[in-house]
């Protein structure tokens, strides 16, 4: 007797490749090549743990086919659609208990999403490209600004875009969408214009050290004036800021992960004057001054509107520290703030900061007489918590 499999998928044309899945995934049935990402149906358990991270719902694809014909890994390693469902199979889709989709804070505003894709892009013009590392800095991070014109491109905070690079991949087809969060509040990088701002780092190495050539990332920063680029999205429907002002907002980032710290702050910035404020802490790491994205402007911010802590892992007239070690010396204000229901934390950054920074955050919960990991369930619960690290 045959059986059925609803089968688990990732469509092709509208993933971004940005490896949520493949992190997220706990049975380890996600993987990749340089193509695609896909599904293996015989470690699938439809868990639903890939669904939430996922910020464009490529994901979210479900095709009824028969067991012993199920598609394989090589299939859909090669495959530039989704199949189309047999209508004789065809049942409900979905895995039978999805989680729920991680919650945005609760007075957030409704985030647009998935408004241009691949086939029918929004077309801006790079109206800016400002290096913001310092002069010293072995880092090239670049500020670049991109204008949507007469074409409606409506985003909040905390939100991302795909960029998608001209010409084509070694297969013939072309380059799928990179995905870069927002540096600039909704209203614009300038007040009232139909702008963005992007943080883009030049990636020339790989983690570990060996050079590489960022395809996307090299594009970006070597673009100018009037140029023009093709965009997807928006994206991203969870790591948004909260509206009601009375908020405290908790952001933890390192690198280019600054992009939707300097959003949210400076909404806040521009927001100053209409009564109360809740207090904004940063911690921000890098390896020196001369790496941290947009240091100077940073350092004009008045201490009475955001508590900076700088973490510098190798200056030569400091000790090395990271953005946990300074969480941990902060470890009375932090804890305070965690005890407010008011407060929201938002972690953006390299993968690896992740761990360090949870431990730090239940250590200083824990000292408060809280059980750490009740508190911070109970935060991401309700929308108090948010990690954006890759």
């Amino acid at each position: 007797m045959n059986t059925t499999l609803n089968q688990h998928l990732i469509d092709p044309e509208i993933c971004i490749r940005c490896n949520t899945c493949e992190e997220t995934c706990p049975v380890g049935a996600i993987s990749h090549d340089s193509r695609n990402y896909v599904v293996d149906a015989g470690l699938c358990n439809a868990c639903g743990a890939c669904l939430p991270p996922c910020p464009t719902g490529s994901i979210d694809n479900w095709r009824q086919v028969l067991r012993h014909a199920a598609y394989g890994v090589a299939e859909q390693l090669l495959w530039d659609t989704l199949p189309v469902q047999d209508p004789a199979l065809a049942a409900g889709t979905g895995p039978s208990a999805p989680p729920a989709m991680a919650p945005r804070p609760w007075s957030a505003g409704q985030p647009a999403l998935n408004l241009f894709d691949h086939r029918r892009p929004a077309r801006a013009t790079v109206v800016g490209n400002y290096r913001v590392t310092g002069a010293a800095a072995a880092s090239d991070t670049r500020h670049i600004v991109l204008d949507f014109g007469a074409t409606p491109f409506p985003v909040l905070e905390g939100q991302s875009i795909g960029i998608l690079p001209p010409g084509d991949d070694s297969f013939g087809r072309p380059h799928h969408a990179r995905q870069y969060s927002i540096a600039s509040p909704r209203d614009g990088e300038r007040p009232r214009y139909n702008n963005l701002a992007l943080t883009v780092k030049r990636v020339t190495a790989d983690h570990d050290g060996r050079p590489v050539h960022g395809l996307c990332s090299n594009y970006l920063c070597d673009l100018r004036k009037v140029e023009t680029v093709d965009v997807t999205g928006p994206f991203g429907a969870s790591f948004l800021m909260p509206d009601h002002p009375a908020a405290h907002l908790v952001m933890i980032c390192t690198g280019t992960g600054a992009a939707p710290m300097r959003a949210m702050t400076e909404r806040r910035r521009r927001l100053q004057g209409d009564g109360r404020q809740g207090r904004l802490v940063l911690f921000f790491g890098a390896r020196t001054r001369d790496e941290l994205p947009y240091f100077g402007p940073l350092m004009t911010l008045p201490a009475a509107f955001i508590d900076v802590h700088l973490a510098l892992s190798r200056a030569p007239d400091r000790p090395k520290a990271y953005v946990q070690d300074l969480m941990r010396a902060q470890a009375d204000q932090l804890g305070g703030l965690l005890a407010d229901p008011e407060t929201y934390v938002y972690v953006c950054g390299l993968k690896g900061m992740e761990s360090g920074v949870l431990a730090a955050l239940s250590e200083i919960a824990a000292a408060r007489g809280f059980d750490p990991q009740g508190l911070l369930a109970t935060m991401a619960a309700a929308g108090r918590l948010h990690l954006e690290t890759y």
